[in-house]
């Protein structure tokens, strides 16, 4: 965060004010920085626009390469030992789709846990900047970033939508 920048948390008892003091955020220069909430709140959500999940990228990516894993798998091992029953061909077909499809949901699993986690930017070890307890208990919170020069304005943004204000320069 370059020198000339604060950040500023409005802490907010209700989730409609939160609500409309992001609105209000979004239509200023300020950076919106973090946004805390006890539930999980759809009106929230709704305010910051987030954008659309990458995870089913995730899932996806792993299913097709779980499927031609299982696939290659069982056909490399069936040409490895080349057991020919039946006069039937070594390697068929339809039981090697069937090992596909199940490593299709085997690694497809794989690939949205993994796609969870880094989407999510999992673990966290740090608490995050001016975290406040309450933001487990009953306050949502709205960390925001301006200028220097403009603490004033961001500070009252906040105070009219009924805010508690915290700030990282004391």
């Amino acid at each position: 965060m370059p020198a000339d920048t604060i950040s500023i948390m409005g802490i907010f008892s209700s989730e409609r004010r939160a609500a409309s003091a992001i609105d209000q955020l979004r239509e200023t220069p300020w950076t919106i920085e973090q946004v805390h909430s006890p539930i999980p709140s759809h009106v929230i959500e709704h305010a910051l626009e987030p954008p659309k999940s990458k995870v089913g990228w995730f899932t996806l990516a792993g299913g097709i390469i779980g499927f031609f894993t299982g696939f290659f798998l069982a056909a490399f091992t069936a040409a490895r030992w080349s057991l020919i029953v039946g006069g039937k061909p070594v390697v068929a077909l339809v039981p090697f789709f069937i090992v596909g499809f199940e490593f299709t949901v085997l690694f497809a699993v794989f690939g949205n846990v993994l796609g969870l986690i880094s989407q999510a930017r999992l673990p966290r070890f740090e608490t995050p900047a001016l975290y406040d307890e309450r933001f487990s208990g009953d306050c949502f919170g709205v960390l925001a970033r301006c200028s220097a020069d403009e603490r004033d304005e961001l500070t009252r943004l906040f105070e009219t939508n009924g805010a508690e204000i915290k700030t990282n320069d004391v």
